[in-house]
């Protein structure tokens, strides 16, 4: 077992141990560190030592950029560390009110795009050591990003195509309806880019960190659970904005002020994306657990315990 993992064994067990550990991996600055600094972050942890305070630099390295399966250094943009830094530019863009279809469909692509090259890799790769993807696989990322893009752009488009000039219908298409689409299209999102892991099955350890056999069963678990918490990410940041500019509209500062809205939708997107990050991540624990009983049963015997573990992902 990779040490990244045996870490989270250890210490990411409980809801607010994880939300503390993500809170300090999160940290940007660890993004200045180079490749050789991280592999040499990553060897220490595997060293069998227990990193002390003065070694905390080095945990977080490890922990934020290296891909728990392969040991290899995750690219740059697709770091824990990055995903807000890139995507608050373009979560922000995609929520705006435009005024024609293009700007909508190009903003969604963006965003659609980023956030499956994050998904795809920060995936489970244990069945795919040494493997480059397949055709199959790149064709399948492609499809998730053009209906991601169009399905995001539907409000716009309704409006347009229907000419709308209606102000409650207009808020229900701007404010209204991109929250459960944007939880929606965010679990898309990650559960067909990631939908091998579910058809080839996932590395199961047992409780000594020994791997036993790949589970299809843990892998459609693995995939489900960071679905949903994409889902929670990016609905819960639709949602806080767009239903505070309601109430706020309704109050005699932004009736008089109309020009207020925007910058309050603005920051409270950046805002809210920024606090819900580290606690999506924290949702469901890195390395998950499955009982024997749900595992395929070839692999039951294995168990030296009621349950194994698997690396859920990101």
């Amino acid at each position: 077992m990779d040490p990244n993992l045996l870490y989270w064994k250890s210490q990411g067990q409980s809801l607010l141990s994880r939300l503390q550990i993500w809170v300090n991996l999160l940290d940007p600055t660890s993004l200045l560190s180079s490749d050789a600094e991280i592999q040499n972050a990553h060897s220490l942890l595997g060293s069998g030592q227990k990193p002390n305070e003065k070694d905390g630099h080095a945990l977080t390295l490890s922990l934020s950029s290296v891909h728990a399966d392969s040991g290899a250094v995750l690219p740059l943009v697709f770091r824990s560390a990055a995903l807000f830094p890139i995507s608050a530019p373009l979560v922000v863009a995609s929520f705006l009110p435009h005024s024609g279809v293009k700007p909508a469909l190009f903003w969604q692509f963006l965003l659609q795009s980023y956030s499956a090259g994050f998904n795809y890799a920060n995936r489970n790769s244990s069945s795919e050591q040494r493997k480059t993807a397949s055709l199959k696989q790149l064709l399948l990322i492609a499809g998730t990003v053009s209906y991601a893009t169009c399905a995001g752009a539907l409000p716009q488009i309704f409006i347009n195509r229907l000419g709308v000039r209606s102000a409650p219908i207009q808020t229900f298409f701007r404010s209204i309806l991109p929250i459960p689409l944007s939880a929606a299209l965010a679990f898309f999102n990650v559960y067909t880019v990631r939908s091998e892991e579910s058809e080839t099955g996932i590395q199961l350890f047992n409780s000594n960190g020994n791997p036993v056999g790949l589970s299809k069963a843990a892998g459609d678990k693995a995939v489900r659970e960071t679905a949903l918490s994409r889902a929670v990410l990016f609905g819960t940041t639709a949602a806080v904005p767009n239903l505070l500019v309601l109430l706020l509209k309704r109050t005699r500062l932004f009736q008089r002020n109309s020009l207020l809205a925007a910058p309050v939708r603005h920051i409270s997107v950046a805002f809210v994306l920024g606090l819900m990050i580290p606690v999506s991540f924290s949702l469901f624990p890195q390395l998950g657990t499955i009982r024997k009983e749900n595992v395929e049963q070839q692999l039951q015997a294995a168990a030296d315990g009621g349950q194994f573990y698997y690396h859920r992902g990101l």
